[in-house]
């Protein structure tokens, strides 16, 4: 069962409306919707449905490029104008063309080889595209090196498709700042409902994938900042230990709370972005207690049943049958 059809059967006909985000709730004063998105054929595909589809020749890393780039440009940057990518990687079709020449000769470096992520805009990329932390003060600011987190991302064959908007300095700047706001990106819009609150920080991140304007994508939290966004738009983000993840590249707030972590349409896919993100990492003291504990795969402790007999039985065990069913 897709995602969309367990929040529908979750909510129960309740007060929630859960539809196609951008869609039908993005409505004018006589009810009707004021625009609805074309169909997308990458449309709430998982990582592994993409492997699939990338090995069958039904897709090339170049193509779900080029498709996700469509649909960006359709709404996130005109339409409903979500406005939750703030940067597109002008490299991105060549690391794509590159992971597709290393498939056909036979080399896949793991589950992420060729699949397109949107990173948020606080995480430093040593490529054309900036890292600002949303900030007009730091615009046309370039890193000279990757992050671990981007550097592990390339490792692992992923296509780094752009940056995402966020709360402004990841919202430390004010008691009263705005979740998804600042200077260089504009306001970013909850998908489901495009005149509510996104949520912060990582709100770029979090309607970018719920948009499916990426097949995942990375956050950052010192305080909810993955995992808020996440709820907000019907994801599964995940904050790791402080320590799992190497925080070097990332714009900092908190020594003892920051790290990065995935924001996925389901559980597994934010396992195997997790995997892909591990490791210690000398300019991060704090990974240093993850040495010989961390995994790169994190797919092997999913499990379907996990769920069943913890309270979330509905008549008929729907939900819990829903839920054992993602994947």
């Amino acid at each position: 069962m897709k995602r969309r059809k367990f929040l529908q059967s979750a909510a129960l006909g309740g007060a929630l409306a859960i539809s196609k985000p951008a869609s039908l709730l993005a409505a004018n004063n006589a009810g009707t919707p004021e625009y609805a998105p074309k169909e997308f054929e990458l449309e709430e595909l998982t990582i592994s449905e993409l492997q699939v589809g990338m090995k069958a020749g039904k897709f090339t890393a170049h193509s779900l490029v080029r498709r996700y780039f469509e649909r960006i440009a359709e709404i996130d940057r005109s339409g409903p104008k979500i406005n939750s990518v703030i940067e597109i990687n002008p490299e991105a079709e060549a690391m794509a063309a590159a992971m597709d020449q290393e498939r056909k000769q036979g080399r896949l470096r793991g589950p992420l080889h060729g699949i397109p992520i949107l990173i948020k805009d606080n995480i430093d990329t040593a490529d054309r595209m900036m890292t600002t932390a949303g900030s007009l003060a730091l615009e046309g600011s370039h890193a000279t090196r990757d992050s671990f987190v981007a550097r592990k991302l390339r490792d692992a064959g992923a296509v780094i498709l752009g940056k995402t908007n966020l709360s402004e300095w990841a919202n430390f700047r004010s008691n009263h700042s705005t979740s998804g706001w600042s200077g260089r990106g504009g306001q970013t819009k909850n998908p489901y409902v495009l005149d509510r609150n996104p949520c912060g920080s990582s709100s770029g991140s979090g309607a970018a994938a719920a948009s499916n304007l990426c097949a995942a994508a990375i956050g950052t939290e010192t305080d909810g900042s993955v995992v808020c966004p996440s709820s907000a738009n019907s994801l599964v983000g995940m904050k790791p230990t402080v320590g799992l993840v190497s925080r070097a590249g990332i714009i900092p707030i908190s020594h003892s709370q920051d790290t990065s972590g995935p924001m996925a349409r389901t559980v597994s896919d934010a396992a195997i972005l997790l995997g892909a993100l591990t490791g210690a990492d000398g300019n991060d003291a704090a990974t240093k207690i993850s040495a010989g504990k961390f995994f790169t795969d994190y797919t092997q402790f999913l499990d379907k049943n996990g769920l069943r007999g913890r309270g979330w039985e509905l008549p008929g065990n729907r939900l819990v049958s829903t839920i054992a069913s993602i994947s």
